[in-house]
């Protein structure tokens, strides 16, 4: 392993150390997705399909033997015959094999093997985006799980102040509208409670839907590791491990060799053969010519070389090059395009990484602020110098203050770990899974790369992804509503 990938591993492997024993761990939602999440299983199995893209391309360069086996009865023959065969059987063998084709097959099989690169780059891309979505989900668990605590924790304010803003008003300390002032706040808390609740609901169904399992106690995530210092490193290292730019430059490629092996369905083929044939009349010759003596049986060969030299086809020669002029300018546009896309995302991700730092610092900063000033607030309320308005916005004040603190902590991480996605580090080995044993889609290639017994089989696949059905609706459980929230 790396220090780099050491470090990732040592960081993420951290939070099963330092969280509680019975809480979920980032590690823990990656590990499960990697090896149950059916998007990236349903990538693996496209993946062995176009493994055998090579074997099929090599195919075509390798001998063709056959057989063709018949047996026959003779049901109607001329009368005036002196010589009738009643039935029989034959067998006639091809054995060929290309020795010149035009480049053709060289290249589909060079065009093949660069579209299997293709696919490993585009298995990383689907994994580093499943991983991204599931970062994204956990930290939405967790983000609205603090959102929903605070509005209670409002809530539960807000009915001590309603309960003593009646009070003031039984005796005369207060006016009606003070009562309403606290009336409306409490209502519109109990309100926002609500839509934290479904918020919450929706975050845990898509954690169960990336995962595959139900989010329990959720642990603080550990920090990010090799965080790059200026978007332009950010974008050198995208460049060069971006895991869709490498798909589209690998396919630009293929294109490429597709472009070459086109040209030689104009130019002409040569190839080896024989043709063995063998004969049996099964004894069923019969002559009316005295003396004759029948041969029943029969087995000739033929052996040479065969040159095809294509004179016109119908303009199809053409048409095929075209087309694949046109695939590959499609495939070069491609490429830049998956450039530009790796730059922005990779700059876009850097920005909201440091925008939500900065969030959190004049987060932290605001959330004491208010503090401070709810406390002075209520102080002044106390002798006449502040309204009951002027306490119930105080508390709202830092309400919003600490939901925006949430909120930008989980922006810094998610664009945090986006923005190592950018750069082709948000890997299962980038991210330390090792602790089973991870998908090697090299090996599977390397399985099927010189297959070529044509009754080699393998067994049909089974599912490996989990499914959800029997998870429970998810809830978001509160404390009853205040006695006077329900009248």
């Amino acid at each position: 392993m790396t220090p780099r990938r050491f470090s990732v591993a040592a960081l993420l492997c951290s939070a099963l150390v330092s969280g509680p024993v019975a809480a979920d761990t980032l590690r823990d939602a990656l590990v499960s997705a990697y090896e149950t999440n059916p998007n990236l299983t349903a990538a693996r199995e496209g993946q062995k399909a176009t493994n055998e893209g090579v074997p099929l391309a090599k195919a075509n360069g390798r001998p063709d033997v056959s057989i063709q086996s018949t047996y026959f009865e003779n049901i109607m023959q001329d009368s005036g015959s002196s010589v009738t065969q009643a039935r029989g059987i034959s067998a006639n063998g091809t054995i060929s094999a290309p020795v010149y084709a035009g480049g053709g097959i060289r290249n589909a099989v060079r065009a093949a093997e660069n579209r299997v690169e293709a696919g490993f780059a585009s298995l990383r891309g689907t994994e580093s985006a499943i991983f991204s979505a599931v970062v994204g989900a956990y930290m939405d668990v967790i983000r609205d799980e603090s959102i929903v605590d605070l509005n209670r924790a409002q809530v539960g304010v807000l009915s001590v102040n309603l309960d003593a803003t009646r009070d003031r008003f039984e005796i005369g300390d207060l006016t009606r509208t003070d009562v309403a002032q606290s009336e409306a706040r409490l209502a519109l808390a109990t309100s926002n409670l609500e839509s934290a609740r479904a918020n919450l609901i929706r975050s845990k169904e898509i954690y169960i839907q990336l995962v595959g399992r139900e989010p329990g106690q959720l642990s603080a995530p550990p920090p990010l590791p090799n965080l790059p210092d200026t978007p332009d490193n950010a974008v050198n290292v995208a460049l060069e491990n971006n895991p869709d730019l490498i798909a589209a430059r690998e396919a630009r490629e293929a294109a490429g060799f597709d472009r070459r092996a086109a040209n030689a369905s104009r130019l002409p083929t040569v190839s080896v053969f024989t043709t063995p044939s063998y004969s049996n009349a099964l004894d069923s010759i019969s002559s009316r010519i005295p003396g004759f003596q029948a041969d029943n049986k029969s087995f000739t060969a033929q052996a040479g070389v065969r040159a095809t030299i294509p004179l016109y086809q119908g303009g199809q020669p053409a048409a095929q090059i075209r087309q694949a002029q046109a695939r590959l300018g499609q495939a070069q546009e491609l490429e830049i395009a998956a450039e530009r896309e790796a730059i922005a995302q990779t700059r876009a991700s850097y920005a909201s990484w440091k925008a939500a730092n900065d969030v959190i610092v004049a987060s932290e900063r605001a959330v004491s602020a208010n503090e401070l000033s709810l406390e002075g607030t209520r102080a002044e309320n106390s002798v006449g110098n502040r309204t009951i308005l002027d306490i119930l916005n105080a508390e709202q004040e830092l309400l919003n203050s600490k939901v925006q603190l949430v909120t930008a902590r989980r922006n810094a991480y998610v664009a945090g770990f986006t923005l190592l996605a950018a750069m082709g580090r948000a890997e299962a080995r980038d991210l330390g899974l090792e602790g089973g044993v991870l998908y090697d889609p090299v090996a599977e290639y390397e399985k099927v790369d010189n297959a070529w017994n044509d009754l080699s089989t393998l067994p049909d696949p089974t599912t490996k992804s989990t499914r959800t059905v029997d998870t429970p609706a998810q809830k978001a459980e509160i404390e009853p509503l205040p006695t006077q929230m329900r009248k």
